[in-house]
């Protein structure tokens, strides 16, 4: 299952650690959108839908966040 570049910040924000997390915690915000957020509810409605595509197995192995080594630097050379 491919997710966007907007799917997977989305999904990064909201995961508590697990797919069926993700999902809970994408339900509570959907439910509290208001009319005007029409596009942040699209969003949400195509991540919940191929997170029901996929296993808790592939959910575990997407890269969702950035795998930095202690005191790696990024662009600029600064340490995280």
């Amino acid at each position: 299952m491919r997710f966007s570049r907007e799917e997977k910040i989305l999904m990064m924000l909201y995961s508590p650690g697990t797919r069926t997390g993700l999902k809970e915690e994408l339900l509570k915000m959907r439910g509290e959108l208001g009319n005007r957020e029409r596009r942040l509810r699209s969003l949400t409605d195509s991540v919940l839908k191929k997170l029901d595509q996929i296993t808790d197995s592939e959910f575990d192995e997407l890269p969702l966040y950035p795998d930095f080594e202690p005191g790696e630097g990024g662009k600029d050379g600064n340490k995280i």
